[in-house]
């Protein structure tokens, strides 16, 4: 018999496992790699799981119409997350599916900032054994470890007491070099990709590439946006979604020109396919990130649960306030490493009434700048800390423990 989980649970592992699919599609996709394609395969299999439990645990919990009224906003992010999940795995299948993408995607996407990566411990290797408070990854490779798989058993967001066993397979974030170096410490080999080539004229395909790079960058803040909406019952946010929704019908529409535009200039255009599969996946977790928002558009707060389950999952999100004089004041985000020292990044800046979505290394920081950032949990003091944001808890930007009922 299976233990009773409770909706909180629930709603956080299936929302962290949404996001791990995400990542890894991408990642997929960056390398043609099938084996990370059929880890989001895996993946998608439990968050069906975990969303068929949380249904059947929200309809026992139902007693009277307010309950059900009140989890009537649970549900509707659990059809998110689905939404989420559905579209990372339509991603991977492009890859298992072979429908072709060109390597000028694939290089764009490789050598982005930052990448998703996967690898598995082999028997000769540098970290089983020890714990990864020890290993101390993220300071010698700049890679977080941002989940394990051991054996059928996912541990998302690990913590530094978790030690690693031959076997593990690892899910990591960060920059591209820092890649290698954990693979030569688990006992692989380096990818050794090579190097993008140097962008001449832009061609029509060049175009509907950046598109699509556009497009997944914009899906992928549009997500972080909502659980911030959420998690800081800001309805300028949910706004701001409801935006990037927008924007994302027309960066589609201005892909399909490029594409056909492409296809003729192209030897073998079935490679364009994937890439309008990519980019439709990409719209849909837009969508499915509109549609989160709609719970704080309803009549009165979200359901304590949500509130409480965003603000225990494997990645949170936190916002920060610039004030006069900080570390952070004056400072571009390349110089402040604040991904190695906090581990949060930073997803979105508001400066007065203008959004800048996933600034840039060379983006400047001012005093007054509102900064959204996802990451770990200790990290949002941190953050808070370097940005001289002294508000108290319970004030704009935190959320008080709630219990769940």
């Amino acid at each position: 018999m299976r233990n009773v989980r409770t909706v909180k649970e629930l709603l956080v592992e299936a929302k962290d496992a949404a996001e791990l699919m995400v990542d890894l599609a991408y990642a997929a996709i960056f390398y043609g790699d099938d084996a990370l394609a059929r880890e989001v395969l895996r993946l998608e299999d439990r968050v069906d799981e975990l969303l068929v439990d949380l249904r059947a645990v929200c309809m026992l919990a139902a007693r009277t119409r307010d309950d059900a009224d009140q989890l009537a906003g649970v549900l509707s992010m659990a059809v998110s997350i689905e939404g989420i999940a559905d579209a990372a795995e339509d991603i991977a299948r492009v890859v298992l599916k072979d429908l072709g993408v060109p390597a000028e995607l694939r290089d764009d996407l490789r050598h982005a900032t930052e990448v998703t990566a996967r690898v598995k411990v082999r028997p000769v290797n540098e970290l089983e054994g020890t714990n990864l408070r020890g290993l101390e990854l993220p300071s010698r490779t700049g890679m977080w470890i941002i989940a394990i798989r051991r054996d059928v058993d996912w541990i998302h967001g690990p913590d530094g007491e978790e030690v690693l066993r031959e076997g593990d397979v690892l899910f990591m974030q960060g920059p591209r070099e820092g890649g290698d170096e954990i693979r030569q410490l688990a006992g692989a080999p380096p990818r050794e990709l090579p190097e993008p080539p140097e962008r001449g004229k832009l061609s029509h395909l060049d175009r509907a590439v950046d598109l699509v790079v556009e497009l997944k960058n914009v899906s992928e803040v549009a997500v972080g946006l909502a659980y911030s909406a959420i998690l800081l019952r800001d309805e300028t946010l949910a706004a701001e979604v409801s935006a990037i929704e927008d924007q994302s019908d027309e960066l589609f529409h201005q892909l399909e020109g490029w594409v056909l535009r492409a296809a003729a200039e192209l030897e073998d255009p079935e490679e364009l396919r994937g890439m309008l599969h990519l980019a439709a996946a990409a719209e849909r977790i837009v969508d499915s990130a509109q549609s989160m928002c709609r719970v704080i558009e309803e009549e009165g707060p979200p359901h304590p649960i949500i509130a409480a389950a965003l603000s225990e999952a494997d990645e949170i999100v936190a916002e920060a306030i610039v004030a006069a004089g900080s570390e952070i004041d004056g400072q571009t985000l390349g110089q402040l490493r604040l991904q190695t020292e906090t581990g949060m990044e930073v997803l979105a800046v508001q400066r007065a009434n203008r959004w800048i979505y996933r600034p840039r290394r060379d983006h400047g920081n001012h005093a007054g700048d509102r900064l959204i950032a996802i990451g770990p949990e200790e990290g949002a003091p941190r953050l808070r800390g370097l940005a001289g944001d002294v508000r108290p808890e319970g004030e704009d930007g935190w959320i008080e423990p709630q219990d769940e009922g």
